[in-house]
């Protein structure tokens, strides 16, 4: 293939390739120049002095060789240098040590050097297209997007996004969902990266950010911005709590969300193949928020670590599997909702607990139950705990506010730590106690069911009790007649029939 043909009617090549790939004009001269250079080079060697540069005129490529001017008697090599009287035939001002441009024929090149520019101008073309493609998925990240399923590639759908592939991994998608050649799938854009095959659009549909996205486009008021999405926890394809908070009074964000007869929250629902949502009232206090996400699950009291974040959530024994949920889905979706750790303990549990740590805080010298309950409300569960804190903290606690009594507190603490390490003693505890003494701990009641299976439960029992009562007053108020009919026999009566005649008038006092 000549050169000429490469490189003839550059100017409408260039417009050409810029309009249909939306590529700058000045990338493809560049482009064209610096393949044109190369394959001068390829051809004369890299260590002649040659440049190139796009004519906008002519709309050619032009090459230019450039020669040291040297004195006539000492012109040795005409690759690199020319005589003094030619340089003055090019340019009449040429000076000795100058260098001069001489055009060179593109002519001249020859096919496998084209074909070598060629190369270079399809890649640098290539590359621009790919630096397009990716500033303008970078800038779009964070956007809701839909393409065409085209194939599988070990586990990842790749998608058609037009100008480019997008990819779902495994890791993304929804379980259970399954997608054939042709079908169309949206999703939302995570990441974009630069890898040396081009621009990698990551695609997915179990980032919570993508049930955020789909609320703002189905909601309104969301997308206005009156009711704000504060956080979504998802667990893909099975349940997702979204926290939502109404910067209008008069707007509800829940029932905003919810829609008409839930029509809104159910065209979401779908979209993610039936994954249920929970819409939960956002509250500034994190004890409310965390009761509010751990719904329909009654709390009874919550306990808060500010400085480890965690709480210690304390429910009804009947609500306890109710709080956890299956698996403990529950929970877990309300400790990513609300950045809290969450443990969950049922009151017969959190009772036991209680009262080990009261135990533990009594075996302090000089004690009394009353102390240990203030120290145990005011965040310490044993001693060791209070040996470790600085007098500070304990002087929080009512009635250690003195700063010697905290010290003495601690003090105290520390004598004990030591006395069970020094003598390698187990720290005794109110479980062991009860078993030395034969005694043992009530294992917490199974859960009877819902209110009313209980209520149930207890009338029949309280009837089984009354019956009970009724049959033995009725016991009872026959042996009184036989004995006050036993007590005066009449004369000639046998004792046999005295009784029989107190049986029959038993049995008269019934009818």
């Amino acid at each position: 293939m000549a050169v000429e043909n490469i490189f003839s009617n550059l100017s409408k090549v260039i417009e050409m390739v810029g309009k249909d790939k939306g590529i700058d004009k000045q990338i493809v001269v560049d482009a064209v120049v610096q393949g044109m250079l190369v394959a001068a080079r390829k051809k004369y060697g890299t260590y002649r002095e040659i440049e190139a540069s796009y004519n906008d005129e002519s709309g050619e490529v032009e090459l230019f060789e450039f020669k040291e001017v040297v004195k006539d008697e000492d012109f040795i090599d005409d690759e690199v240098e020319i005589k003094h009287t030619e340089a003055l035939e090019l340019d009449p001002e040429a000076q000795l040590d100058d260098s001069i441009g001489v055009r060179m024929e593109t002519g001249d090149l020859g096919r496998i050097a084209a074909q070598t520019a060629k190369q270079i101008i399809t890649q640098k073309v290539r590359d621009a297209e790919r630096d397009i493609i990716f500033n303008e998925f970078e800038q779009r990240k964070g956007e809701v997007v839909s393409g065409i399923a085209r194939r599988v590639e070990r586990g990842a759908i790749v998608v058609d996004m037009g100008r480019t592939e997008a990819y779902l991994p495994p890791r993304e998608q929804i379980p259970g969902e399954v997608y054939k050649p042709g079908d169309r799938i949206q999703g939302y854009i995570a990441d974009v990266r630069q890898t040396t095959r081009g621009p990698q659009i990551i695609m997915s549909r179990a980032d919570s950010r993508y049930l955020i996205k789909l609320f703002e486009s189905e909601v309104p008021e969301v997308y206005d911005g009156i009711v704000e999405i504060v956080n979504a926890a998802r667990e893909p394809g099975q349940r997702a709590k979204v926290a939502v908070l109404s910067k209008d009074p008069t707007v509800d964000p829940v029932g905003a969300c919810v829609g008409m007869k839930g029509s809104r929250v159910q065209t979401i629902v779908q979209e993610l193949r039936g994954e249920k949502i929970d819409i939960i009232m956002f509250s500034e206090d994190p004890t409310r928020f965390v009761s509010n996400a751990l719904a329909p699950a009654e709390i009874s009291k919550i306990f808060v670590d500010d400085e480890n974040g965690e709480m210690e959530v304390v429910v009804p024994d009947s609500q306890l599997s109710l709080a956890i949920g299956k698996r403990g889905q529950n929970v877990r979706l309300a400790a990513k909702l609300c950045q809290w750790r969450i443990d969950i303990s049922s009151e017969s549990d959190s009772a036991t607990k209680t009262a080990e740590a009261i135990f533990n805080l009594m075996l302090i010298p000089n004690m009394t139950e009353t102390m240990a309950q203030n120290i145990f409300q005011s965040g310490f569960a044993s001693f060791s705990e209070i040996a470790e804190s600085a007098p500070a903290e304990i002087m929080l606690i009512p009635g250690y506010s003195d700063e010697a009594k905290a010290t003495e507190l601690i003090n105290l603490s520390l004598g004990l730590v030591e006395e069970y390490s020094a003598e390698d003693k187990e720290i005794p505890t109110m479980a062991a106690k009860l078993m030395k003494e034969g005694k043992t701990i009530a294992a917490p009641s199974a859960p009877e069911g819902n209110s009313k299976q209980q209520a149930d439960q207890r009338l029949k029992e309280e009837l089984m009790q009354l019956e009970s009562a009724e049959a033995n007053s009725e016991e009872n108020s026959k042996e009184e007649v036989v004995m006050a009919a036993t007590d005066d026999p009449v004369d000639g009566e046998s004792d046999e029939t005295v009784v029989a005649k107190a049986e029959d008038s038993a049995s008269e006092t019934d009818a």
